[in-house]
């Protein structure tokens, strides 16, 4: 005679039905002035949520209207979508803009990254001055990522995701091509240094001197 079947164990706290779990990750992005983690979620929801689940959900709902679910990096975060943007423009002319030695230092960060002060002073041709670098990385823009396993270890510039919700790109596999930036008029047809060539002696980069139709990308 067999015994009767073992009850099925439970645990004490079920986790909410997934429009709950909607909800709540709806919540704490809408409260969070910064992107959050999946991690971050997984943290804060109650225990048995699929913070994961509920986020695919949400980003299908936010479709089409006028705020959009976007992953920034590694995070999440509510924006307003594309093309309502010039809705949320400010009449007020902001004076700060980068110098043509931060943009192209910026620009070679994001599309070399990681790379190393030695290789861009490399691209650029010409010695990288302690203030541009200090500027991106006031602006968040950019921060040190690993050192290098070569001799001297020399640190890595990596873009933040500062820069990536900035732009409003997911990655920097995201980024626009060259042709595509000169055809958007962000860039002009003045050829940036090549690799290889050497910093003039004595030369150095001119950090006062803002660019015309570059330094508009990354104005505030």
């Amino acid at each position: 005679m067999t015994g009767a079947p073992e009850p099925i164990e439970r645990s004490l706290f079920e986790a909410p039905p997934m429009g709950e779990q909607e909800r709540m990750v709806e919540a704490v992005l809408f409260a969070s002035a910064e992107p959050v983690t999946l991690a971050e979620l997984v943290r804060r929801l109650p225990e048995g949520c699929d913070p994961a689940e509920a986020l695919v959900h949400l980003r299908r709902r936010y479709e089409g209207r006028g705020v959009n679910l976007v992953k920034v990096g590694d995070a999440y975060a509510f924006r307003t979508a594309g093309d309502l943007g010039h809705l949320m423009r400010r009449e007020a002319v902001e004076s700060r803009k980068l110098s043509r030695a931060a943009i192209e230092t910026l620009a070679i960060v994001a599309y070399h990254q990681p790379v190393t002060r030695a290789e861009i002073e490399e691209i650029r041709g010409v010695a990288v001055s302690r203030g541009t670098v200090d500027q991106l990385m006031e602006l968040d823009w950019i921060r040190l990522g690993r050192r290098r396993m070569t001799p001297g270890r020399p640190v890595t510039f990596v873009v933040t995701e500062a820069f990536l919700d900035h732009f409003g790109l997911e990655s920097a596999r995201d980024l626009p091509g060259i042709k595509e930036l000169r055809a958007a008029g962000l860039l002009d047809s003045r050829p940036l240094p090549m690799p290889g060539s050497s910093p003039s002696e004595g030369q150095d980069e001119d950090d006062d001197s803002p660019t015309t139709g570059q330094s508009e990308l990354f104005e505030d």
